[in-house]
């Protein structure tokens, strides 16, 4: 029937593909959320590490058998929190994901059903 995946184009540089991304018609986007999901998640990371330091402090600093018990409680409370924080910026960037593929999908279906998109130009 339809192909509705997005046409692989090749890898060497052509002036077509600078206007394409100059008309929005190849959206870079797909490829730079991969670097801002690592480095969110890289944040992330420094977050959780932040969590241990502030739970050795706490016990450490308190002498007695409360701050022990204080900072095993941040220390859990934390990797809770690092591992709610992975997740949640895992769906934000796959929710991004899935919209600009959504695009191509969409790109695709009206290329097929266009005569006009699909004919060759006169220049």
């Amino acid at each position: 029937m339809f192909d509705l995946k997005p046409n692989r184009r090749p890898a060497k540089f052509t002036p077509d593909m600078i206007w394409d991304l100059m008309s929005f018609e190849t959206l870079m986007t797909r490829q730079v959320i991969h670097l801002i999901y690592w480095s969110g998640l890289g944040i992330t990371a420094l977050v959780g590490f932040g969590f241990i330091g502030t739970a050795v402090g706490v016990a450490i600093r308190e002498q007695s058998p409360f701050g022990f018990l204080l900072g095993i409680g941040i220390l859990i409370g934390g990797v809770l929190v690092i591992g709610v924080l992975a997740l949640l910026w895992r769906a934000f960037c796959e929710l991004y994901v899935a919209l600009f593929r959504l695009s191509d999908d969409i790109h695709a279906l009206r290329r097929a059903n266009d005569p006009d998109l699909n004919a060759p130009s006169c220049d």
